[in-house]
């Protein structure tokens, strides 16, 4: 009896431990990275917002495991010499409220509706990885003139999605891992995971600290990250279907190395998929275009507001 005692405290002690550190480093995270723009009420949730240049109205929706600083340091200050430049995090990430499900249809609604709110008028949006399954939802609801997918989640595939993601599939092991990774990930585990994202490209040496990560490491964003990854296949499915809806212009960018959304898998096939879509290949480049290659980016955007009649330089 009194062993079972001890081995419960023991282990209630270990779990106050990791709960009380996993709190500290989310304070000291979300000091160091607030807000920077605004929050709008949505459907009874905050989404949060930020817009920087003048012009055409383009939405910046960032992939998984991230928030809008992603593209707030490097892509969007290029971006606003020609257009109004909106960044948004996705309902779960960054600052913004979760949403109620996995579907990216609900995530489009809520940024639609902020959108609506700083008065956009069918801006263009570029969606980049997981946030191209959400542009891509955000255009079959309407209010869109045309689109860039970046490295964009776009069809369904067949491969595993990662131990990670695997293991946290499981609600009670979701429950289990996600406060030891908040309370225990080291910057070496955490520089790893970024080369392999960037590969075969290099992340700049400040990336870890310009993009925010620490607020990805937060326990509510890692347990929502995993549910919105998991739940992502069997939404993409039934996107497909509703794609030769989408008449309007897409232009799709990729990287011909990216190991993490393969081209062959997405791009290529989507292209075919959707009835105006062309496809620029970028040899030798990984998953990160905006951040390795943003001039190939702004090229994207200029070729997409040149073939909906926006005519800018």
């Amino acid at each position: 009896m009194l062993e079972t005692a001890l081995v419960l405290a023991a282990t209630a002690g270990t779990a106050g431990l990791t709960l009380h550190r996993a709190r500290q480093r989310e304070a000291r995270a979300e000091a160091i990275y607030p807000a920077m723009g605004r929050l709008l009420p949505v459907e009874g949730r905050m989404i949060h917002v930020w817009q920087t240049g003048e012009g055409p109205d383009l939405v910046l929706i960032h992939g998984a495991s991230a928030n809008m600083r992603e593209f707030a340091h490097g892509l969007a200050p290029r971006l606003a010499r020609r257009f109004r430049v909106t960044l948004m995090d996705r309902p779960g990430m960054g600052w913004s409220d979760p949403p109620e499900t996995d579907d990216p249809a609900e995530q489009a609604r809520l940024l639609r509706g902020a959108a609506s709110q700083l008065g956009l008028r069918d801006p263009l949006l570029l969606g980049h990885s997981y946030g191209g399954a959400i542009a891509l939802a955000w255009a079959l609801q309407g209010g869109t003139r045309g689109l860039v997918l970046l490295s964009g989640v776009s069809m369904p595939w067949e491969a595993g999605l990662g131990l990670w993601y695997r293991l946290t599939a499981n609600p009670a092991l979701r429950a289990l891992l996600v406060p030891l990774v908040s309370a225990y990930a080291t910057r070496g585990q955490v520089d790893r995971s970024i080369a392999g994202i960037f590969a075969p490209q290099a992340a700049q040496p400040n990336y870890t600290g310009m993009s925010g990560i620490a607020l990805t490491l937060r326990r509510r964003v890692l347990a929502i990250n995993s549910r919105q990854i998991n739940g992502l296949l069997r939404h993409i499915r039934a996107m497909i279907r509703l794609y030769p809806q989408l008449t309007l212009p897409i232009e799709v960018l990729h990287g011909d190395r990216d190991s993490i959304v393969p081209h062959h898998v997405h791009a290529e096939p989507v292209t075919t998929a959707l009835p105006d879509a062309r496809l620029t290949l970028l040899p030798g480049v990984g998953h990160m275009p905006h951040q390795t290659h943003p001039e190939a980016v702004e090229a994207a955007v200029l070729r997409l507001a040149a073939r909906v009649g926006l005519g800018l330089d």
